[in-house]
């Protein structure tokens, strides 16, 4: 088997800063997470909480924490800072290969997407807290074995708020099914997809940071090379200074 993480995002239009945050870490035991959170709050606000609590989660797990206790911790601490008047949406997606298993830790009310072979079987959601509303926040946890054919979509609610304001609200299973139709895709094709499709929905002019990630399980690996590629569009607003030597 192969486990493929793909990840598409985009700004707010008009917004050079995007208050979602992500990173991937790589498990001690073995495994990688993947740490996804949605600053509540707007602009640079936003990306320093964001930032803030995605950097708390790595270093615990990557310390060999459990999910959900570095969630917990995270939250606390934002709650210690700013007093409750400052919270964001958090998501832990985690391939453990200890356990074997995809561990989903939220604080986050949203869906989340589940398919097993081509079928869209879940939507996960729930009453979970964001964090740094209060003290001893707990997120939703669920564990599910990894398995060929497995495909997991976790977004910011930008993303599935999509088209909301020209009353287009893209119908996530059903787009999902569709992509899953073709032979094969990778999680790649289906990240830059969605996110593709949303973009769309907001007429061309996203309406809010959007974050897209896809986990995918295939039945078969290429080879036993592990790759990771990023690609991050940027413009230059000054001219690069260079020191004198």
């Amino acid at each position: 088997m192969e486990i493929q993480i793909a990840i598409a995002k985009t700004n707010k239009i008009g917004s050079d800063i995007s208050g979602d945050t992500l990173e991937v870490v790589e498990r001690p035991m073995g495994g990688y997470s993947i740490v996804l959170c949605d600053g509540q709050t707007t602009g640079t606000a936003a990306k320093s909480l964001s930032s803030l609590v995605v950097r708390k989660v790595i270093a615990l797990i990557a310390e060999g924490v459990r999910d959900s206790a570095a969630a917990r911790a995270a939250s606390d601490h934002v709650f210690s800072l700013y007093s409750g008047k400052n919270s964001a949406y958090l998501d832990i997606l985690s391939a453990d290969l200890q356990s074997n298993t995809l561990v989903i830790c939220r604080n986050n009310p949203t869906a989340l997407y589940i398919t097993r072979e081509n079928n869209v079987t879940e939507a996960m959601s729930g009453s979970s807290e964001s964090v740094g509303y209060r003290y001893g926040i707990n997120p939703i946890v669920a564990e599910i074995p990894i398995e060929t054919g497995l495909t997991v979509v976790m977004s910011t609610d930008g993303f599935l708020e999509a088209g909301e304001k020209f009353e287009q609200l893209i119908d996530i299973p059903v787009l999902m099914s569709a992509l899953l139709d073709y032979q094969q895709p990778t999680a790649q094709e289906i990240a830059d997809a969605l996110l593709k499709h949303a973009i769309n929905a907001d007429h061309d002019q996203p309406q809010d940071d959007m974050s897209v990630v896809v986990l995918r399980v295939l039945p078969e690996a290429a080879d036993n090379i592990r790759r990771l590629t990023v690609n991050l569009p940027i413009t230059m607003t000054t001219e690069p200074t260079y020191p004198d030597f």
